[in-house]
């Protein structure tokens, strides 16, 4: 059971959840009160949603390992499990079982909620972490641009099911206020965080594998570029989010909110000095691993904002958190 565990990359699955979760309780519910207006996304879909996304980057992380044995058994012999552990037939059939049964469901929701786009996103992303494992990921950039992308997806699919809920709740009504526009502006700005952390650490774990990835002739950053210029990249995608996520601290406007600030400075400027701190220091492949692994302690703080976002809007427009308690207005 640990093998097909560590297959499906579990930790990342329960990564995926929580970031589905928030996104449906700590960001789309918070942003809708204030209008006066109910979520409309039942908790059957939203968890149809979160499970066939799950399924899907199930797949995603097993085809990824049977396409990458031969370069696994260079990089970490000690780790590779298609082949060893599990058989690469046995590998194949679950990942036909999870992209099956995970695109049934994602298209089924989509007829459910009659949204051809929310469809084609489905086949597209299963579609894309094929194509990915086979052959994109040993170009240039293009298989970090799509794992980026793909992560992206992740919370943006949550609004996307929420509005269209909402249209077919109230229709053209909809177009007229700001409240998609609202979900939307929330939901991307969690997306693009999700994006530019994933895309850095990819960049990362392509330094971490380049042994085995020039072994078997992939044309990754650091072997076209060298590590010591991909290395700028990263720093370069380090300033780009801090930038980022400053602009956004800058535009969040709640009243005599100094927690949006602190957890700015704390939660994502100190941990990307630190994270750059370990990139410059790092000589081997171990050094690289941990600053990777680094990444998702940033990410997953990246996306508990969610819940001081919804502490101050419970605060600012007086709404139970989570329907338990009142939050009381600090004295001026």
């Amino acid at each position: 059971m640990r093998n097909y565990l560590q297959l499906v990359r579990y930790k990342n699955l329960i990564v995926i959840l929580f970031l589905q979760w928030v996104m449906h309780v700590c960001v789309v519910k918070p942003v809708l009160l204030p209008f006066r207006v109910p979520p409309a996304t039942p908790e059957i879909a939203f968890w149809l949603l979160a499970l066939s996304t799950i399924l899907i980057a199930a797949g995603g992380y097993i085809v990824n390992d049977y396409f990458d044995v031969k370069i696994d058994e260079i990089n970490r012999p000690d780790k590779v499990i298609v082949g060893k552990s599990i058989s690469k037939k046995t590998a194949m059939r679950l990942y036909q079982i999870c992209t099956v049964i995970g695109l049934c469901i994602g298209i089924g929701l989509a007829i459910w909620v009659r949204n051809v786009t929310f469809g084609f996103l489905f086949v597209a992303i299963t579609g894309l972490l094929w194509f990915y494992s086979a052959s994109y990921k040993r170009q240039f950039l293009v298989g970090n641009l799509i794992v980026g992308v793909t992560t992206a997806l992740v919370p943006f699919m949550v609004g996307l099911l929420e509005v269209t809920f909402l249209h077919r709740t109230y229709g053209e009504l909809l177009d007229f206020t700001p409240v998609a526009p609202s979900i939307f502006s929330w939901i991307n700005g969690f997306a693009l965080f999700a994006f530019l952390v994933t895309l850095i650490r990819e960049v990362v774990k392509d330094m971490e594998d380049v042994e085995g990835d020039r072994e078997m002739e992939c044309r990754t950053m650091p072997i076209v570029w060298g590590i010591s210029r991909s290395k700028w990249v990263v720093y370069g995608l380090v300033a780009v989010v801090i930038a980022a996520a400053g602009y956004c601290v800058s535009r969040i406007h709640f009243a005599n909110d100094t927690l949006t600030m602190r957890y700015y400075i704390f939660g994502i400027i100190v941990p990307f000095l630190y994270f750059v701190y370990l990139i410059i220091r790092a000589k081997r492949q171990s050094s690289l691993h941990q600053a990777a692994g680094f990444l998702k302690f940033i990410m997953v703080v990246g996306i508990c904002y969610s819940f001081v976002f919804y502490f101050l809007q419970a605060r600012a427009y007086g709404f139970p958190l989570f329907d338990l308690f009142m939050i009381n207005q600090p004295a001026v």
